[in-house]
């Protein structure tokens, strides 16, 4: 049995959540302060990927990086790279499709966040910075841990928007939805179950771990 797919799953889902994990936590941050009405119209236009079907963002990632266009003919003729039907093309792919569930988890820690424990180390004279990371994430910690951990996993099932951006080439490109969609169209139903019984292992496992971040914060509380 060919682990690759397996190997570039998890390579490319923990880079994709690495990076939600930065950018989802500081929009939250800053999103959280701003005005109602326009902190409404950021959160649909943020949100938009966790309700459009992967395949559109696909779609919509192919007429920005595609060969033939803005983006992606600029990075071909400048760099002579190609951003698509690489590995790493599919990190982009994924990288929009989890970013919601990093955001709006991180988004709803932030705003269960008591406020007045800010303004206690404001007046003893501590940083922002100090107070952001020592105080305001240590108490959020639970909550953001299970968004990333929720992105993780969303990010090793993604299989409508990578396969549109990265296609699915044996030893290169392949991950384990694509892997399991081109065994059955081949009719190797028996290679495809083996895949689906390694991804509910995974599954289990993630969700295991989402249960016990949810009881901590619970005890914490």
């Amino acid at each position: 049995m060919d682990w690759y797919p397996l190997l570039n799953s998890l390579r490319i889902g923990l880079i994709s959540t690495v990076i939600v994990f930065f950018i989802g936590i500081a929009a939250a941050y800053y999103i959280a302060k701003l005005p109602k009405a326009v902190k409404g119209a950021l959160d649909v236009l943020l949100m938009l990927p966790l309700v459009l079907p992967p395949t559109v963002v696909g779609f919509l990632l192919l007429r920005v990086m595609g060969p033939k266009r803005i983006l992606g003919a600029w990075f071909l003729e400048t760099f002579g790279i190609k951003l698509t039907m690489n590995w790493w093309s599919a990190i982009f792919a994924t990288t929009v499709v989890i970013f919601p569930l990093m955001y709006r988890t991180a988004r709803g820690a932030f705003e269960s966040f008591d406020e007045n424990l800010a303004h206690a180390g404001q007046t003893l004279g501590l940083s922002n910075t100090y107070i952001f990371w020592k105080i305001r994430m240590n108490c959020c910690r639970q909550g953001i841990l299970a968004g990333a951990v929720l992105a993780f996993a969303r990010a090793l099932g993604e299989y409508g928007a990578t396969s549109m951006v990265s296609g699915y080439t044996p030893g290169k490109t392949a991950t384990v939805s694509t892997t399991v969609y081109q065994l059955w169209q081949t009719g190797q139903d028996g290679l495809a179950f083996q895949w689906v019984l390694v991804n509910l292992a995974i599954s289990f496992v993630v969700l295991l771990a989402v249960n016990l971040l949810e009881k901590s914060r619970e005890r914490g509380r």
